[in-house]
């Protein structure tokens, strides 16, 4: 089997894109993730910018169903490290700051201060049953939860998103009491030494669009 070479990254800006080579690789070609850290802290400040890019994410009914746990302190990362898996542990153990996103599967219980129609998606909701609202809540989430990631690179840091594979058990330690579904964790900081992997290929346009 032939080896593909990595491609170079950044690549060119395509031409019909408005943002400037920086800024496109800042947030796409050049992004990568990090699986190092420095010990320079995240900032509040910086905790708080990244929430205010990321919150105009578009998400169904405008229900905004994500919900991000902050893992900081070192009690807090005590308690976030047996809930990885072993391979996952020592990223978040070196990272400055732990995000754990979940989708709140009681979103809709927002919805009449978000929406002008918010009650009687609300009914929609209820009707529609849990099966409903959980898939509404996780492609919702999921789409927040990516401008999180863009986010953090447009303040400067770098992310490191794993899966949250024992994601009752991140629950369960971290929304207790709350309707949730972990999805993603991310480790956020600024890169160390040995930060990045080398680049692997990315799918063509053939192979991942069909236009009709």
């Amino acid at each position: 089997m032939a080896v593909v070479s990595p491609v170079p990254v950044p690549g060119p800006v395509p031409g019909e894109s408005v943002l400037t080579e920086s800024d496109a690789s800042l947030l796409f070609g050049g992004a990568r993730t990090a699986y190092t850290f420095t010990d320079e802290p995240v900032t509040d400040a910086q905790l708080r910018a990244v929430h205010e890019l990321a919150k105009w994410a578009p998400t169904a009914v405008n229900a905004q169903p994500l919900r991000v746990v902050a893992v900081r302190s070192a009690a807090a990362r005590e308690r976030l490290l047996p809930c990885l898996p072993s391979g996952n542990r020592e990223q978040a153990a070196g990272a400055p700051l732990t995000l754990i996103c979940a989708a709140d599967r009681s979103f809709a219980e927002s919805l009449p201060r978000l929406h002008p129609r918010g009650e009687r998606y609300q009914r929609l909701l209820e009707e529609g049953g849990a099966e409903m609202r959980a898939q509404w809540a996780r492609a919702s989430a999921l789409i927040q939860t990516a401008y999180v990631i863009q986010a953090i690179r447009a303040v400067g840091l770098a992310a490191g998103p794993m899966n949250g594979d024992d994601a009752e058990a991140l629950a369960t330690e971290f929304f207790a009491g709350q309707d949730v579904e972990v999805l993603l964790v991310i480790n956020v900081g600024h890169p160390g030494p040995d930060a990045y992997q080398e680049r692997n290929p990315r799918l063509p346009f053939e192979e991942v669009y069909q236009v009709l």
